[in-house]
């Protein structure tokens, strides 16, 4: 089905996203109802003032048409020199747009130069460690992380240093190599800090991201170190890396008959949800009787699941899966350590859902795959009579 957006849903949900952002309220419900109560007081405050102003001997603004009827995306017309009324500011005011363009990743230029820093062997090792734990860099593959840090220039910093203010323009991404750095919020009026980063960590996507301007300031309170990334290299590799990567997995996914039953939002969700791994020909992905904190979609190549015999202490092929079947499920379902082993053949790319995103995304799938415990139990008692079942190989 094709929806429209209705107008400003977009902008809407972003100044809330940064609102949240900013003050990580524990009571997101009981925030969101005040954010939008505090919201649409302002706008009958605002329009209660531009009637005010626009009635008769109210001042110098007029409307084109009637008043009442004025749409509120309508702009004023005016015909003196003073500034349009400003509503009172308060903490849930919604910030003005930024007149930035828009990314369009189709339209991204693949061939495009890439931004090259030249780095010591030194440098690159800080990078990759200070990289290691960043989650907007979770899914890109290998190549795509040494793009990255090609692209990642060094900055240094001194105590008292502003890295980025609240309401400029975004120009880089950055991430931290070294140093301290706190967080400020400007709250009714006030600098506030509402937060800091020590030694890691990494800001200044949001604004990249959504054409925002930055949502706090970051001030340096140490000498330290921090790697930068231009905005045009950041949504060249980051975004469209997001945007292909829901591409891809969601055409994946479309094959896979347990998702037959989940509509194209949730298939979105799991599609966004998931991360790449490859494994070498012969590695052991799963082995039997560990513990689960993921399930695998098999993304290329081929997989062989093994089952050990209750006769002895050999493996015995249970089934082989290809591109479009998964595994590793089982045990998520019934909360029990993995009842098979499971090796790649040849190089083998999966898409893994880590024990979380299980949980959250897939119940409407859930009675399909404790089915699957039965199938299982039928071809166990096939190759091993009745001396086997899934439970007793828990």
């Amino acid at each position: 089905m094709n929806f429209e957006i209705p107008a400003g849903l977009t902008d809407l949900l972003q100044d809330f996203t940064v609102a949240v952002l900013r003050e990580k309220p524990t009571d997101l419900v009981s925030f969101a109802s005040e954010y939008f109560r505090n919201l649409n007081e302002d706008q009958q405050t605002n329009r209660a003032e531009n009637l005010k102003t626009s009635s008769p001997g109210g001042g110098g603004v007029r409307f084109g048409g009637d008043p009442q009827n004025a749409s509120d995306d309508e702009p004023m017309q005016t015909d003196s020199d003073e500034e349009p009324f400003e509503p009172p500011k308060n903490r849930f005011q919604r910030r003005k747009s930024v007149a930035a363009e828009r990314y369009d990743p189709e339209a991204d230029d693949d061939d495009a130069d890439k931004v090259i820093h030249p780095k010591t062997d030194d440098q690159r090792k800080r990078l990759n460690e200070a990289t290691k734990h960043i989650l907007l860099f979770r899914s890109l593959d290998q190549e795509q992380m040494q793009e990255v840090i090609d692209a990642m220039f060094e900055k240094k910093v001194t105590a008292g240093e502003h890295i980025i203010d609240q309401g400029d323009d975004g120009d880089n991404f950055y991430v931290i190599d070294s140093g301290m750095y706190d967080i400020f919020v400007v709250i009714d009026g006030k600098d506030t800090l509402v937060g800091n980063y020590e030694n890691q960590g990494s800001f200044g996507e949001l604004a990249l991201m959504y054409n925002m301007p930055r949502a706090a300031t970051i001030v340096a309170t140490t000498e330290g170190t921090i790697w930068g990334m231009d905005r045009n290299t950041f949504r060249r590799i980051v975004l469209k890396n997001a945007y292909n990567k829901r591409k891809m997995y969601e055409a994946l996914l479309e094959n896979v008959p347990m998702l037959k039953s989940v509509d194209q939002y949730e298939k979105m969700n799991v599609a966004d949800a998931l991360a790449p791994k490859t494994f070498q020909d012969g590695v052991q992905i799963i082995r039997q009787g560990d513990s689960a904190d993921c399930m695998y979609f098999v993304e290329d190549g081929e997989v062989l699941i093994k089952i050990q015999s209750p006769d002895s202490n050999e493996e015995v092929e249970l089934s082989r899966l290809t591109k479009g079947q998964y595994f590793g499920e089982l045990a998520l379902v019934t909360h029990k350590p993995r009842a098979a082993s499971v090796y790649s053949i040849g190089t083998t790319k999966c898409a893994v859902l880590d024990v979380e995103a299980f949980e959250r995304l897939l119940g409407p799938c859930m009675d399909i795959m404790k089915r699957n415990i039965d199938d299982y139990e039928e071809q166990l008692t096939q190759m091993f009579g009745s001396k086997a079942n899934v439970t007793d190989l828990r």
